[in-house]
């Protein structure tokens, strides 16, 4: 369920924001082991992929077995279990464990006829280390304001992102669902078609990353691929730039969105300035 409008984003201190969107990285991965464990497997991984439900302020897994479903609710790190509109159980994180969460967890779909051991498949996947995964426990009190604002960078994302899946739609090209991945905690939709060589799929990928060793910080991004020649790249909007190092993508970092004068305007039109770039470049 999409936003239905931009929301405005303040600004938080940097290292604040870094240290809540790493806490919220891990705590996410409980969705993608109730998905690995109980939603039906896609060829594409695509089970593990969570939506936005503006609603909760936080990330939904596909249907489970048994009708269910888990949320995370970013700016408060809770864990909700519900089946359609439903509440059934939820869970706060804060002071809490990992061995805590597994253990609710487990109950929960225990006790719902599901095995509660598939949660402990490992994870195909390595994500940067927090100290929750050597038994410390989540606390966000101090990160309050910097989890709300990661949840509006999320909801903005969701907002704009799917706007721009239904254009390219209307363009009669491929465009996936706007969905979370676990891996690298981005949301994104997935353009694909025919380049100009015809053996050959073009990608657009446009998306929000929450921040990555690339950029500590949220930063809006349309990739390429295959990679074009760097010297040929052409302008984009003043709110972003290319990046060329071992990817290429148009590129929007937090800091210039923040301090943009119409926030919602120059990103929509850096999305949409990119996305027609990077298409015309491939076809």
């Amino acid at each position: 369920m999409g936003g239905s409008d931009w929301r405005p984003l303040r600004g938080i201190d940097q290292r604040r924001l870094s240290v809540a969107c790493l806490q919220a990285h891990h705590a996410v991965q409980w969705l993608a082991r109730s998905a690995r464990a109980y939603v039906p497997p896609q060829p594409d991984d695509g089970h593990m992929n969570f939506g936005w439900n503006d609603t909760l302020d936080g990330f939904t897994t596909h249907r489970m077995q048994g009708g269910m479903c888990l949320s995370l609710k970013i700016a408060c790190l809770t864990l909700v279990l519900h089946c359609d509109e439903s509440t059934i159980q939820s869970f706060s994180l804060d002071r809490r464990t990992d061995a805590q969460a597994r253990q609710w967890l487990g109950e929960q779909v225990g006790a719902r006829g599901l095995d509660a051991h598939a949660l402990d498949a490992p994870s195909p996947y390595e994500i940067p280390a927090h100290a929750v995964t050597h038994g410390a426990t989540y606390d966000i009190e101090d990160l309050a304001d910097a989890l709300v604002e990661l949840a509006v960078w999320y909801a903005n994302a969701e907002f704009l992102l799917a706007r721009v899946q239904r254009q390219i739609i209307k363009r009669r090209l491929t465009a996936s669902d706007v969905r979370c991945w676990p891996h690298h905690f981005d949301l994104a939709t997935l353009i694909s078609f025919s380049t100009r060589e015809t053996d050959v799929t073009g990608y657009v990928g446009a998306g929000l990353s929450p921040g990555d060793k690339y950029y500590d910080e949220p930063y809006f991004y349309v990739s390429v691929y295959p990679r074009p020649d760097s010297a040929a790249l052409p302008r984009l909007p003043k709110l972003g730039h290319w990046h060329t190092h071992e990817f290429t993508a148009a590129v929007a970092p937090a800091h210039q969105i923040v301090a943009a004068n119409n926030q919602k305007d120059e990103v929509d039109e850096f999305l949409k300035v990119a996305v027609d770039v990077a298409i015309k470049i491939l076809s």
